[in-house]
């Protein structure tokens, strides 16, 4: 919870215009409820890419459902 406020001020910055855009989350191993609550707020503006220890986290709180989740590529 305390890099929420910071994640959702860089996701704003991704794309100022609504445009869509890639979030990469290969490099994080934990999402807490606050991030998953911004990235909920851009769904239909972002693809995900993300490790597979993401993936039940992504698909229990519903946001693969909503959104695109790719893992990443070698």
């Amino acid at each position: 919870m305390n890099d929420a406020d910071q994640f959702r001020d860089a996701l704003g910055l991704a794309a100022p215009d609504g445009g869509r855009f890639v979030v990469d989350l290969t490099g994080v191993e934990y999402l807490d409820s606050a991030d998953i609550h911004v990235l909920f707020a851009y769904a239909s503006r972002i693809r995900l890419i993300a490790s597979p220890l993401l993936a039940p986290v992504l698909a229990i709180s519903g946001l693969s459902d909503i959104t695109s989740v790719h893992e990443p590529r070698d």
